[in-house]
């Protein structure tokens, strides 16, 4: 299935009320808002919830991490793991779980044998260029400055991402582009789409909002279809 084009992904990280059956009851409500407004969602359960998940809805499921297996040792999640488990893609690289670059390509080369899209994250253009020597799928902008604050560069710097998508298209028409941190409401995602990015998400505002489907419906509003690109 793998990360759709335009969609916004709901990312669990490691949040109290997103495990076990919460999890579950929390992605049936993102799919239900999918299936009733049109949008695109996705979702990244906690990994011991990954299969539940990925088993009983239809959403696509980004793994949080993962890494070879041949460099993996006791209490690592390995990429084989995720994908037989029900992942579609994975984040092979995170602002808050950090890879180096060599690690990063050889996990990207796995992730391809798997049939896993590989997603990396980088925080200036200089390492995207880095990054996009190793074919990844999806190159993530987000600057860990960003994460959980209401600072994000789709409010304070629209025209970096803009910048950081333009080099992209230039140098891996392929890959697709992805924008992070401070990603609060529907205005910023119409933000960050108006950039030309592929996709964007949340986390913490998705997790803590007072009303999780009233916040879902309303940033529904603003995840564009392939009609609006055309």
């Amino acid at each position: 299935m793998g990360l759709p084009a335009l969609s916004f992904l709901v990312n669990y990280k490691t949040y109290a009320g997103t495990t076990g059956d919460d999890a579950l009851a929390f992605a049936e409500t993102i799919e239900r808002v999918r299936d009733e407004t049109g949008s695109r969602f996705a979702v990244a359960p906690q990994l011991p919830d990954l299969r539940l998940v990925a088993e009983r809805t239809a959403l696509p499921i980004v793994a949080q991490a993962g890494a070879p297996r041949a460099e993996s040792g006791m209490g690592d999640i390995t990429l084989e793991a995720v994908a037989d488990a029900g992942a579609d893609a994975v984040f092979v690289s995170h602002p808050e779980n950090e890879a180096a670059f060599t690690a990063v390509a050889r996990a990207v080369d796995r992730c391809a044998e798997l049939g896993l899209e590989s997603i990396v994250a980088v925080e200036s253009l200089p390492t995207a260029r880095m990054a996009l020597s190793a074919d990844p799928d999806w190159l993530l902008f987000e600057r860990s400055a960003d994460i959980a604050t209401e600072e994000g560069m789709v409010r304070t710097h629209p025209e970096r991402i803009e910048a950081f998508v333009e080099a992209v298209a230039d140098e891996a028409p392929g890959a697709r582009t992805f924008v992070g941190g401070g990603v609060r409401t529907a205005e910023d995602v119409s933000r960050a789409f108006d950039c030309g990015v592929d996709a964007t998400g949340a986390a913490s505002a998705a997790v803590e909002a007072d009303d999780r489907e009233a916040w879902l419906r309303s940033i529904a509003t603003a995840v564009p279809t392939d009609d609006d690109r055309r």
